[in-house]
């Protein structure tokens, strides 16, 4: 648990509560919490600070029962599980079988502006950004002078603002890729009553971009942050992360891949490095001696509870039967999520004995019933427990203190791959094979799996072996325009068992129905 979460306090921030529509993404405060109160010293910036990042890992200020959002269940209403839904449930990766209102619609690739988990994103990542917003506005150097922080303090507050530019960028680009025409908001929008324009999704990536490039001088050096804090390296993988999926976002023959080039090696060269041991990514102890993630979300199974995160990760891949203790959960184990038979058989021999990263339990690959935990394999990849297989304490013996993973070094090897192969200038394929094998070894302990030339499906495939559960997915197959083809199917892809094409429309989210009604700025996606 990284010290800067240690020091959240759930009353400073005075942005706002929930957000249920985005006419209020500016709002004035709403208790005796004032700026000038909540902003007053240094250390006041840095415990705001800490409730911008906990924003993301927490479903609202007041434990478990406690929510952000209106007009959902707090257990739902998390940054995390929402977006995991949205980028998991919808692909070969995952399948619920609970019937909780919007989530069959998922995988049945079949929702409407009225999906109640759709629009809880939506508005969560809305909310994320006025949070940002009011942190941004309130360190400017003109309200630091306001102040009388100066020097050695305000440099350090001005870094606290580049990482919420940051983390602003980050819920811009879930936006960009998940709803594509959001409404649109800065720290230089009036606060009160005001209902936002929407922005174009060419346009939104060019903001994005810049300001991601702008916030990147101030930020800390590569590794050189407190653990689960921005630093610059961060910043490259999601620009690197951007640009691979231009052409999605702007169309095609807009590609960037020269520059997913130039940013993923930026990562690369950056002093962080992979794991020795993949499974110990995603353990009670990841915190710990982990070169390799380069921005986390934090979870404490003690300090910030709730039922989304890894906590919800982790309970919903397994159920009673599969002894919950092991996981690090002994009161746990929901049985909800497990995998469609495409998951388990990209590896092949899926027992784990040659690729590590195979991780799975069951004994029916075959999913004859959608709403039957056990028809489909349970996915064994999360556990809350450390490295030398102790349960790490959590309060009811049933929350997560595993941090998850919003980017890793990993992946900037496959994006510097893919990204090569799909014609960028800059790179080399000699090279971008060298990172696909660099991954490949870790997963197989020594040089068996090596490949000696690969293609674009190759990346795809060791994409989902590497990134399998990490809410990578969805993206994944909307950029190899496989998501809604007939060309490539899985077991209930569409509603049906043997799997089925849909219309390209739901390459992209529709903009929430109650959000067109409250915003009259706003038209809907196609």
């Amino acid at each position: 648990m990284n010290i800067l979460y240690k020091t959240l306090i759930a009353s400073v921030i005075i942005a706002g509560g929930a957000s249920s529509c985005t006419n209020d993404l500016n709002l004035s405060p709403t208790n005796s919490i004032t700026a000038e109160i909540a902003y007053k010293t240094p250390a006041d910036y840095k415990q705001v600070l800490a409730k911008v990042y906990g924003s993301f890992a927490l479903a609202g200020n007041n434990g478990i029962n406690a929510s952000d959002l209106a007009g959902i269940d707090p257990g739902q209403a998390d940054f995390l599980r929402l977006f995991w839904n949205a980028q998991e449930l919808t692909t070969d990766e995952a399948v619920c079988v609970w019937n909780d209102p919007g989530i069959p619609d998922f995988h049945n690739l079949n929702w409407t502006a009225s999906n109640v988990l759709l629009s809880a994103l939506y508005n969560r990542s809305l909310f994320h950004v006025t949070v940002c917003n009011e942190f941004i506005r309130e360190s400017s150097d003109e309200k630091l002078a306001s102040r009388g922080i100066a020097g050695g303090e305000a440099d350090e507050i001005r870094r606290y603002r580049a990482e919420a530019r940051f983390l602003r960028a980050f819920q811009y680009w879930v936006l960009i890729d998940l709803f594509g025409n959001p409404p649109f908001v800065t720290e230089a929008d009036p606060i009160g009553k005001y209902i936002p324009p929407q922005i174009k999704r060419a346009d939104l990536f060019a903001y994005i971009e810049s300001e991601l490039k702008a916030a990147e001088p101030v930020l800390a050096e590569p590794r050189k942050n407190e653990y689960g804090r921005v630093d610059k390296a961060a910043s490259w993988a999601l620009l690197a992360r951007l640009y691979l999926n231009a052409e999605v976002y702007l169309g095609k023959g807009q590609a960037k891949y020269g520059e997913a080039i130039t940013y993923s090696d930026k990562v690369i060269q950056s002093g962080y490095s992979l794991m020795p041991e993949y499974k110990h990514l995603f353990l009670g102890d990841n915190d710990l001696n982990n070169p390799e993630v380069l921005l986390s979300i934090n979870y404490d199974g003690i300090k910030t509870q709730n039922n989304g995160g890894t906590t919800f990760i982790i309970n919903a891949g397994i159920n009673a039967a599969m002894n919950p203790s092991s996981f690090g959960i002994p009161n746990g184990g929901w049985g909800g999520n497990r995998a469609t038979k495409n998951l388990p058989l990209r590896f092949g021999d899926y027992s784990g004995n040659k690729d590590k990263r195979a991780m799975f339990f069951g004994q029916k690959i075959e999913m004859d019933d959608p709403a039957l935990f056990t028809d489909g394999l349970a996915i064994t990849k999360f556990r809350n427990i450390t490295r030398a297989g102790a349960i790490v304490p959590s309060t009811g013996n049933s929350f997560s203190s595993v941090d998850f993973p919003l980017f890793r070094l990993a992946e900037m090897y496959l994006t510097y791959a893919e990204a090569v192969k799909r014609g960028g200038t800059g790179g080399s394929e000699s090279t971008a094979l060298s990172y696909f094998n660099k991954v490949r070894e870790r997963a197989f302990g020594n040089a068996s799996g090596n490949a000696t030339a690969i293609s674009l499906n190759d990346i795809l495939d060791e994409r989902g072996r590497e990134l399998y559960w990490e809410a990578h997915r969805r993206t994944d197959l909307v950029r190899y325009g496989l998501l809604t083809s007939g060309s490539y199917l899985w077991p209930w892809k569409g509603g049906v068992k043997e799997g089925r094409g849909v219309s390209e429309s739901f390459n992209l989210f529709p903009i929430p129905a109650t959000d067109l009604i409250a915003n009259p700025n706003l038209n809907q996606n196609p």
